[in-house]
C-alpha cells in the first residue's frame, strides 16, 4: 500500500505539550508523524513543505461544536478549517442527532433547529450513533469528527418529550442505549440542563447515566442548569453526580453571568470536585457574548409534549400570558441576565424564512419596534412563525471575567459555534483570537501555553489519544501559522470573515488549506470512534 512521505522543514515547532518552541522539521508517512526535530534532508519525499521559519503546531481541536447537521451536507466546514480546526466534537448540550426515533423526527428537527441548524437534504432518523457516524463518513469530509452521546436524544427515545421523572424501567432502557452508544465509539455523555428534554431530568437520572460513562472512562460533558445567581447550586449538583458516579467532568463553555465575583466561588467548587479524585476540565470561547437557540428563553413547561405543543401554546393567548409571566417574573430556570429582561443585548442571529431575514442582526428591542409590539411578544411571534428555528446572540459578561477563565488550568478553547444566519464571530475567529489577542497582544500566557490549550489539553479532555500533539505516532493534523500576525477578523457586525495568519492546514497528513486555497475534495477526514 502506497503511503505518501511528507517533510516539513524550517519550522518553529510548538508541539502542544507546553515544551518551549524549537526549530526543526517533521516527517509524516501516510497519516502519521514519524519524526519531529532533526530530520534527514537526504531522503526522498513526495512532498516537501518549507515552513520558512513560521510556527507549526497540532491542529486545533474544537471540543464544543454545533456542526452536527452541516457535516452531513458539506465536505468542508469552511469557518472551522480556515481557522485551523482539524477536529470537532459533536453531540453537545445533550441535544443532537442520534438517536432520533422516526415518531419524533419532525418535532426534534424543530426543537434543535435554532442550535444545530436545519436541512431538507438529510435524514432526520438515526437509530444509533453508529448510524450517524456512517452518514458522516459517506460525506467524505476534510475534517475529523468525534461525537458525544446526547442525553436528550436518549431520553427522547425512551420518554419522548415527557417532563415526568424516569421510572426504573425507563432508566434501564436509557442506560442500555447509552451503553450501546459508548460501545459504538461515542466520546462521552453530554447534557444541556436548560434544553428540552434534558431540563426535565432529575439529578439521580444523571447519576445513573454517568455510572455508565464511568465504566468506559468517558467524560460527562455538561451545560449546567444555571450560570447566574444559582450557579453554585448547579455546581453542587455536579459535585453530587461526580461523587456518586466517579465520572470525569467537563464543564461546557465556562461562564458566569450576572454577579461576576461569583467566578471565584465557581473556581473553588471546581477544585472541590477535583479533590474527590476525578478529572475536572472545562472549555471556553473568548468573547463577551454567547449564542444559542431563542427557544431556550421559553419556560420548560411550555415545551412539554414537543415543539408542536410549544407552538400551540404560543398561539393561545391565555397560554402565552402564562409564558410571559414566567419569563419576566417567575422564571427560575435561568438568570434574568440570560433572559428577555435585557432586550437590547439579545440579538436574532438566524431564521429560516425569507420574510424574517430583516430581523437577523437586530436586537429584541429593535424587532419590537419594527413590528409595533412589545419585544417579548415580537420574540414569541418570531418563534411561532419560524416553528422554533431561531438562533440568538446575547451579551452577558466582561473581558476581565473571560480572561480569568482563560488562565485556569482546567480550561481549553472551543467555538460553541452556531453556523447559520449572521453567526457569532466565534464561528470564524475563536482560535486565532485566542492566540493573537490574548497570548501575543495581551501576554496573558506564553504562546506555548496557548497552543497547549487549543490542542493537547483539548485532546486529553475528550480522550483523543492519537492526536493533539506533534509527537511520533500521533496523527498528522497540523497548522502552519505566523505567530506575529495570527488574529481574528470576524466581528459581531461582520462575522463571516476568515482569520489572518493561517498559512496551511493538514488533516491526517493531507493539505486542506494552503493560504487562501481550500482543497474541498481532499476527503482526508475521519470519524473518531473511541473504542
Amino acid at each position: 500500500m502506497f503511503m505518501r512521505k511528507t517533510m516539513i522543514k524550517n519550522a518553529k515547532i510548538y508541539d502542544g505539550t507546553k515544551k518551549p518552541a524549537f526549530s526543526g522539521g517533521i516527517i509524516i508517512i501516510g497519516d502519521t508523524i514519524t519524526a519531529v526535530g532533526d530530520v534527514p534532508a537526504s531522503e526522498d519525499y513526495e512532498t516537501i513543505i518549507d515552513a520558512g521559519g513560521l510556527a507549526v503546531c497540532p491542529g486545533f481541536i474544537d471540543t464544543h461544536s454545533h456542526s452536527d447537521v452541516l457535516v452531513l451536507t458539506e465536505k468542508v466546514i469552511m469557518p472551522k478549517i480556515r481557522q485551523g480546526i482539524t477536529t470537532e466534537v459533536l453531540g453537545q448540550d445533550g441535544v443532537a442527532m442520534a438517536p432520533i426515533p422516526a415518531e419524533y423526527a419532525e418535532d426534534w428537527r424543530r426543537n434543535i433547529g435554532g442550535l444545530n441548524g436545519d436541512s431538507d437534504q438529510i435524514s432526520w432518523v438515526y437509530d444509533s450513533i453508529d448510524d450517524y457516524f456512517r452518514a458522516i463518513e459517506r460525506q467524505s469530509s476534510c475534517s475529523n469528527f468525534a461525537c458525544l452521546s446526547p442525553h436528550g436524544n436518549i431520553r427522547l427515545a425512551v420518554m419522548g418529550f415527557s417532563d415526568k421523572p424516569a421510572t426504573d424501567e425507563e432508566m434501564i432502557q436509557m442506560e442500555t442505549i447509552l451503553d450501546r452508544q459508548l460501545r459504538e465509539g461515542a466520546a462521552g455523555l453530554s447534557t444541556g440542563l436548560i434544553y428540552i428534554p434534558c431540563v426535565y431530568s432529575q439529578t439521580e437520572e444523571l447519576v445513573r447515566l454517568c455510572r455508565v460513562a464511568k465504566k468506559y472512562n468517558r467524560p460527562f460533558v455538561v451545560h449546567q442548569r444555571n450560570q447566574d445567581e444559582k450557579i453554585l447550586e448547579s455546581m453542587d449538583e455536579l459535585m453530587h453526580i461526580v461523587r456518586e458516579s466517579g465520572v470525569r467532568l467537563h464543564i461546557s463553555h465556562l461562564q458566569v453571568a450576572g454577579d461576576e465575583t461569583m467566578r471565584f466561588d465557581l473556581y473553588r467548587k471546581m477544585e472541590e470536585i477535583a479533590a474527590l479524585g476525578v478529572e475536572v476540565t472545562a472549555d471556553q470561547y473568548p468573547y463577551t457574548a454567547g449564542s444559542t437557540m431563542m427557544g431556550a428563553m421559553i419556560p420548560a413547561w411550555a415545551h412539554v409534549g414537543g415543539t408542536s405543543r410549544l407552538l400551540e401554546r404560543l398561539a393561545d393567548s391565555k397560554e402565552r400570558e402564562k409564558i410571559k409571566r414566567d419569563i419576566l417574573i417567575d422564571d427560575e430556570r435561568e438568570s434574568k441576565t440570560l433572559n428577555t429582561s435585557n432586550y437590547d443585548r439579545t440579538y436574532v442571529s438566524s431564521v429560516n424564512k425569507p420574510h424574517n431575514q430583516k430581523f437577523v442582526g437586530k436586537n429584541l428591542t429593535e424587532v419590537g419596534e419594527m413590528t409595533g409590539k412589545e419585544p417579548i411578544d415580537a420574540m414569541m411571534d418570531l418563534l411561532l412563525d419560524e416553528e422554533n428555528k431561531v438562533g440568538k446572540i446575547q451579551f452577558y459578561t466582561t473581558e476581565e471575567c473571560i480572561m480569568d477563565h482563560m488562565i485556569r488550568p482546567e480550561v481549553n478553547m472551543c467555538t460553541d459555534g452556531l453556523l447559520g444566519g449572521k453567526p457569532h464571530p466565534r464561528v470564524y475567529g475563536t482560535f486565532p483570537r485566542f492566540l493573537g489577542k490574548y497570548a501575543r497582544e495581551n501576554e496573558l500566557m506564553s504562546m506555548e501555553e496557548a497552543v497547549y490549550k487549543t490542542t493537547k489539553k483539548a485532546a486529553d479532555a475528550m480522550g483523543l489519544t492519537d492526536r493533539g500533539s506533534l509527537e511520533v505516532g500521533k496523527k498528522a493534523d497540523l497548522v502552519i501559522f505566523d505567530p506575529d500576525t495570527i488574529i481574528d477578523v470576524a466581528t459581531f457586525e461582520n462575522p463571516r470573515q476568515y482569520a489572518q495568519g493561517i498559512k496551511r492546514v493538514l488533516v491526517n497528513g493531507v493539505t486542506v488549506v494552503e493560504d487562501d486555497k481550500v482543497y474541498e475534495n481532499a476527503a482526508c477526514g475521519t470519524v473518531i470512534r473511541l473504542l
